[in-house]
């Protein structure tokens, strides 16, 4: 998953004081097979494994288990620890989210507190930032500088007020994280391969932030359907844009099924007028009484003959 890279300063973690100490010690062999190995001889080990870290995973993770082992549990731990409990990570938590962040454990925490900082003077709440933190577990091991030009590349590129472009990231937090490569992708694919003016595009990210980290595969044949086989145009898909993250085969069973029917009618202006909400988002059931005005025993027999 793309946003599951942290940034490389998170894998530089260990000094070469450090490194020379992991070889010193007799007792932590680096070829041993597993972490699992070293939890009777590492108090620390021992109680992350309490707090509930999965050592299998975090041994998958790139020196992730040498920081471990190098890290005291009441010096270098326990501050770490209570200070994600007081940015707002849940006890219950904490197991999780070292699981996937193991890395934070090495982290200073003077510059942990310093980010949380900044998005505090950025008006982000306390409660906001435990969704953030909670949602995208790396995004305390990025700089200020970088958050600072994420959240300004997010409002210069969709031209959204401050306001909208916080709430943008508070909805999808991974957009602080993850790469901008393929964020930068697939606004020009929205712009360039599928037609839609800059404020068309504006709209649309801020109803489904999640079409800036969709497959541009995916939203290239979702909108091709939509657009050049059910001729919706551009404004209605700007105004109903989750459509791009429903499954298509959901879209076109559905459509066909309409068209069937003779119902496959998405012109608001005509009364039988079908909103694509109400096209995908609809359970099964709803879906074919409410809109198909026919029953889930039509709609499967219906599905047998495509």
């Amino acid at each position: 998953d793309w946003d599951d890279i942290p940034p490389s300063s998170a894998l530089e973690v260990i000094s070469e004081e450090e490194a020379v100490q992991i070889i010193a010690e007799p007792l932590l062999p680096i070829q041993s097979s597993t972490l699992r190995d070293y939890v009777d001889h590492s108090e620390t080990l021992a109680k992350l494994v309490h707090l509930g870290v999965d050592l299998s995973q975090v041994e998958k993770r790139q020196k992730a288990g040498q920081l471990l082992l190098t890290l005291d549990f009441e010096k270098d731990v326990k501050k770490i620890l209570l200070f994600l409990k007081d940015v707002g990570v849940e006890d219950n938590q904490l197991g999780p989210f070292l699981t996937k962040n193991p890395y934070i454990l090495g982290e200073d925490l003077e510059a942990l507190e310093t980010r949380v900082a900044y998005l505090k003077s950025k008006k982000f709440g306390k409660s906001e930032i435990a969704q953030m933190v909670s949602r995208a577990p790396y995004l305390l091991l990025f700089s200020v500088e970088r958050l600072d030009n994420r959240l300004g590349f997010f409002k210069n590129e969709l031209g959204l007020s401050v306001k909208k472009t916080k709430d943008l990231v508070i909805r999808l937090p991974r957009l602080l994280t993850g790469k901008l490569e393929p964020v930068k992708e697939n606004l020009q694919v929205c712009q360039i391969e599928l037609g839609f003016q800059r404020n068309e595009i504006q709209q649309i990210v801020y109803k489904t932030p999640k079409i800036l980290t969709a497959s541009k595969k995916r939203l290239k044949q979702t909108f091709d359907y939509l657009h050049n086989i059910m001729g919706i145009p551009h404004h209605m898909l700007t105004r109903f844009p989750q459509v791009f993250n429903s499954k298509l085969l959901r879209i076109r069973e559905r459509h066909m099924f309409l068209a069937f029917l003779g119902r496959a009618q998405y012109d608001p202006a005509q009364p039988s007028y079908i909103s694509l909400d109400q096209l995908v988002s609809l359970p099964d059931e709803v879906f074919c009484t409410e809109i198909a005005k026919a029953s889930m025993q039509d709609f499967e027999n219906f599905l047998k003959t495509l």
